[in-house]
This record gives C-alpha cells, structure tokens and sequence, in this order.
C-alpha cells in the first residue's frame, strides 16, 4: 500500500482537522501518501483530490504544512458535503474508478450516520477497503462512546449558557436555550446537567407541544417561587416544537399567573457546531487516525 485517501462527509465538527493532521502524519510515517477528497463524496466522484502529504527530494513523505496548522482549527480544510450521486450504484462505482485513477488503496470516510453508511456500500458493494471514523457533534453513531466534536460542541453550550445565565439573573427572566443534535437529545442533556439547569426537553421524551407547554410553565412558576432569579430551560433541536412557539404559548398560558413574566428564547444553531475543538475532541481524533490508517495497512475493511 503506498496511498490512501481521505474524506470528510456531512455536517463538519470540530475535530476533522485533527483527524486529518493524525492520519497523514502516521500514514508519513509509513511511507504513505495522503490524498484528502474535496467536498466529501462529490470530490470522490469526480476526482477531486488535494494531497495531503508531500515526496520529499530524498523519497521520504512528509505532512504537508497547511495540514499540519490546520489540526487545531474547527471546520474542515478539505470541505465537506452531503452527496445525492453517491446514493445511486453508478455514482459509487464512478468513485471507485476515481480512486483506482489516483492509485490510492484505501479509503478513510470521517462523518456521521450517513457518512458512514454510504461508506460500509462502497465497501461491500465495490470492494473497496475502507475505514470509518465517526465525526459528529450530535453523537448519535451507534456502537461509539463519542464522536469527534461532541465534548468541543458540550463545551461552547456550557460557556453560552454561562453567559445566558448571567444576563437572566440580573433581570429575573426565564430563559429557553435550544442546542443542536438532530433528533438525539445528547447535547442538551449533557449540557443541561453540566449547566445544572432547571429542566432538559428532549425529542425522546414523546410529549405532546400541550405537555411541553405546561411542564415549562410549572417549571418556571416553581422556580421563581423559590426565589430564584433565573430559570434555564435546554431545549433539544428535535422536539419539534420551535423555541419561538413554546416560549410565546407559555407566556400566553402565564399572563394571569405572572403578568410581568418574560421569558426568552436563544437557538445557539451553528454556533455549537464551531470553533476550534478541545483537548478531548484532538485526543480522540489522533487515536482514531491511528486506528484506522493502523487498519488499513493490516489489511482490515469496513470498520
């Protein structure tokens, strides 16, 4: 094996960077060249390729620089894309015969559910070895502990929703914060228990918008007569009740209750989803990029 290409597919996390920055500099280390896919999927298909490793004058391979600064930064330097062309059998085998043009022998997918399921095809259905790393804020991968980016997303929720706190205690106002992660409520629970908020709404709960309705009003009516001068309410992007909407329903449900009573609602959106990732997030990347460039050169597949 003398080269291997790399993607990254789907919604970007913080830690691809770093996964990238881990493979190349083992796959160097071997004697590997790297071959990163512009724009995921869509690169593949049509032979877009940027080397990520460079031949030295003397044979040996080294990281190319770009990549090497690139490893603590959010985002990813080589795009990322959702494909409608590598769902259909021609689009795959296209991107085989990409791959055999390049000369590369393996491939490493880094995305999430989809990522990983258009790359477990691409291996069954065109022979391909290929190795799958999970990156996913919304840590939602069946059979993984945690995804690249899950504790770099956790983290800028945590310092949001400090900030958020602050501005509620000075005015006595309830608050809705609503998070990312699709349909698993991951983030907003981990987040809701390290902010140590005063109730989670998750999508897994299966309540209806009149429960939601009425579990934020009790919450909100209960904590403030306790004395407490701010309410914080994590709100999960997958119930599907938009923030807007529950905190308008509430206050209308509230009017009589608390007449002066305001509540706000925050959608932190893509915000979570950058920045540069944390110790964790880099630590997982260079331990997955040593398992799967270790994999492929041990002849493993689909992983």
């Amino acid at each position: 094996m003398k080269r291997i290409a790399v993607l990254t597919s789907g919604g970007d996390s913080p830690g691809m960077n770093a996964a990238l920055r881990a493979i190349a500099k083992l796959a160097a280390g071997q004697g590997l060249q790297v071959f990163g896919s512009l724009e995921g999927y869509d690169g593949l298909i049509d032979g877009r390729f940027r080397e990520l490793t460079k031949v030295l004058s003397d044979g040996a391979v080294s990281v190319d620089i770009e990549v090497d600064v690139a490893g603590g930064q959010g985002g990813t330097l080589i795009g990322s894309a959702r494909s409608a062309r590598f769902r259909d059998a021609a689009g795959r085998a296209q991107a085989k015969v990409q791959l055999e043009k390049l000369g590369a022998e393996g491939l490493i997918v880094i995305g999430g559910n989809g990522s990983l399921t258009g790359a477990h095809l691409f291996a069954h259905e065109q022979g391909v070895k290929v190795m799958g790393i999970p990156g996913s804020i919304d840590n939602d991968i069946g059979c993984t502990s945690t995804s690249l980016g899950v504790d770099t997303a956790l983290n800028t929720i945590v310092e949001a929703c400090d900030r958020i706190a602050d501005t509620a205690r000075a005015h006595r106002r309830a608050f809705v914060v609503e998070v990312m992660g699709r349909d698993c409520g991951y983030l907003a629970m981990a987040g809701a228990i390290a902010m140590a908020a005063d109730a989670v709404l998750i999508r897994e709960s299966g309540k209806t918008e009149a429960q939601l309705v009425e579990d934020v009003r009790a919450v909100i009516k209960n904590g403030f007569a306790r004395g407490k001068r701010r309410i914080l309410i994590i709100k999960a992007e997958g119930v599907n009740v938009p923030c807007t909407r529950l905190v308008r329903l509430t206050e209308e449900r509230m009017r009589e209750e608390l007449p002066t009573l305001e509540i706000r609602a925050t959608v932190l959106g893509h915000v979570v989803r950058g920045g540069n990732p944390s110790y964790q997030d880099r630590h997982v990347a260079g331990r997955l990029g040593f398992g799967a460039v270790s994999a492929l050169l041990g002849g493993f597949s689909d992983e």
